[in-house]
C-alpha cells in the first residue's frame, strides 16, 4: 500500500540534489541570515530521502530509471 502512496519516482542524482538543497535551506535557519524560510527544507529533504515526490505522482512524473515488472 505504501508503494502505491508514494512510488519511486526520482532518479538517483535528483534525489541526491534535493537532499543536498534541503540540508542548505535548513542551515539558514542556524548560520546565515537565521530565518525561519530554512524550515521550507524540510521538503525536497524528505522527498530526497523516500524517493518519491508527491507533485510529481499527483501529475504523473517519473524521472526514475528503474521500471517495475508487470
Amino acid at each position: 500500500m505504501l508503494t502505491r502512496l508514494f512510488p519511486a519516482n526520482e532518479h538517483p542524482v535528483e534525489r541526491a540534489l534535493r537532499v543536498a538543497l534541503g540540508i542548505g535551506l535548513l542551515a539558514l535557519v542556524f548560520i546565515g541570515p537565521k530565518t525561519a524560510w530554512g524550515l521550507l527544507g524540510f521538503v525536497p529533504l524528505l522527498t530526497g530521502l523516500v524517493g518519491s515526490c508527491p507533485l510529481y505522482t499527483l501529475l504523473g512524473i517519473n524521472t526514475c530509471p528503474v521500471r517495475r515488472r508487470g
